[in-house]
């Protein structure tokens, strides 16, 4: 069992993490094909427009396969702060601080680029990433309902001061 973290693209990951999106908000949450298709599509256009010196990616991968990854997506992280998206693993590894790796590694990279502040959107109900994030010293800072995700949710934004 060889896991390893590989930072950057690799053939797969994108249909691949958006597999455990669709999968597990579907399955958990009741999520549909609007929100799979905004996973694949945003995925998509973050690594077209992707710039190693401002934007991570991180894929977890065991035995060669892709079982989760985290990705900062630094557009804005002058201005508006780096934007973590696309946290998750599979339940294949989850529970074995995996989690905890992929997101010292998001940090790390945003306090090495200077980023002074790191956001994330989820929303209520995600109790071990909420459990994660406030772990690592996010903040809730707004919450509202909303659709962004194509189901009414309470939609949360959290924070991270460097």
């Amino acid at each position: 069992m060889d896991e390893v973290i590989l930072k950057g693209y690799i053939p797969g990951a994108i249909g691949r993490l958006t597999e455990l999106h669709g999968i597990y908000y579907h399955q958990d949450w009741g999520f549909g094909l609007f929100f799979e298709a905004k996973v694949a599509t945003e995925m998509s256009e973050f690594l077209s427009r992707f710039d190693p010196s401002r934007d991570g990616f991180w894929i977890l991968c065991k035995n060669d396969r892709v079982e989760g990854g985290i990705a900062i997506d630094g557009v804005n992280g002058v201005t508006a702060g780096a934007h973590l998206r696309w946290f998750i693993l599979s339940l294949e590894v989850r529970g074995r601080g995996f989690g905890h790796r992929l997101m010292e590694e998001a940090i790390f990279f945003c306090k090495k680029n200077g980023y002074k502040r790191i956001y994330l959107n989820t929303f209520e109900g995600l109790h071990p990433a909420r459990h994660l994030y406030e772990k690592f010293g996010f903040k809730l800072a707004h919450q509202a309902e909303g659709t962004q995700w194509g189901t009414r949710v309470l939609e949360q934004r959290f924070e991270l001061y460097l």
